[in-house]
């Protein structure tokens, strides 16, 4: 299927990036397929190959090094076997506040969340707007619409870019969008060794609808989605309530 239209996910390996290259492979799209670790890029590579017989490519490469980023910018930017849907996936929470963390934590932090999806997103809009088709998709979290420390504060950055490209680029062919999840059952919260048995059942949404639910609100040309109706409902009672109440952790 070398005529299928190319997506590129950041974070591809686990998670909801694994799922974001299933569904877009599902799709017809080829993939590229971006993450550190070489095995398991190989693993899944294989696996949409397979199972979707769809073209797939690998990229090896460490987002907090400039390099690495420059390198998956340039084939975001190729002419040849152009990008359809950029996924911008990649991310992490970590622990402590702003008087406690770690400062090369923090500008890793900032870096994956906001500069290197900016990266590649300058990258991509050139060409995206020349062929008069496009699709950006930033994973955010419904933390953006909260003040709960540099987490927020980043994934708030992804909910008011979307905001602003999908208005500046949606009629030239371009939509951007961002995703805002709450809790979703991935290896994320484990990563951060957070203790998360306190969350009850409800609150935990599965990656399969949050990434069909993006990929739907992408393709209508919607600037944000929160991909369930309880957390609808809890961003516009954070809105309703006193800041002080979930102005907390910075």
């Amino acid at each position: 299927m070398t005529n299928s239209p190319w997506a590129l996910v950041t974070g591809a390996t686990s998670g909801l990036g694994a799922e974001y290259a299933k569904q877009l492979a599902a799709r017809g799209h080829a993939v590229v397929l971006v993450a550190r670790d070489k095995a398991r890029l190989e693993e899944t590579a294989k696996f949409l190959r397979e199972t979707f017989g769809v073209a797939t490519e690998i990229l090896s490469a460490d987002l907090h090094q400039r390099a690495d980023v420059a390198r998956v910018a340039a084939r975001v930017a190729q002419a040849s076997q152009p990008i359809r849907m950029l996924v911008n996936n990649a991310g992490y929470g970590i622990h402590g506040t702003l008087a406690t963390s770690d400062i090369e934590q923090e500008r890793n932090h900032l870096a994956i969340h906001v500069t290197v999806p900016m990266e590649l997103m300058k990258a991509a809009l050139p060409g995206m707007l020349e062929r008069g088709v496009g699709r950006i998709v930033l994973v955010s979290s419904v933390a953006g619409y909260l003040a709960r420390g540099t987490y927020s504060a980043n994934k708030a950055w992804g909910l008011t870019m979307a905001r602003s490209l999908n208005a500046t680029y949606r009629a030239d062919g371009v939509h951007v969008s961002a995703v805002a999840p709450g809790f979703t059952k991935t290896q994320f919260h484990q990563r951060m060794d957070m203790d998360v048995r306190m969350f009850p059942h409800v609150m935990w949404l599965n990656a399969d609808r949050v990434v069909a639910s993006s990929l739907a609100a992408v393709e209508e040309g919607k600037a944000i989605v929160i991909p369930s109706a309880r957390y609808k409902a809890l961003v516009a009672l954070a809105a309703l309530l006193p800041s002080r109440l979930h102005q907390r952790g910075a």
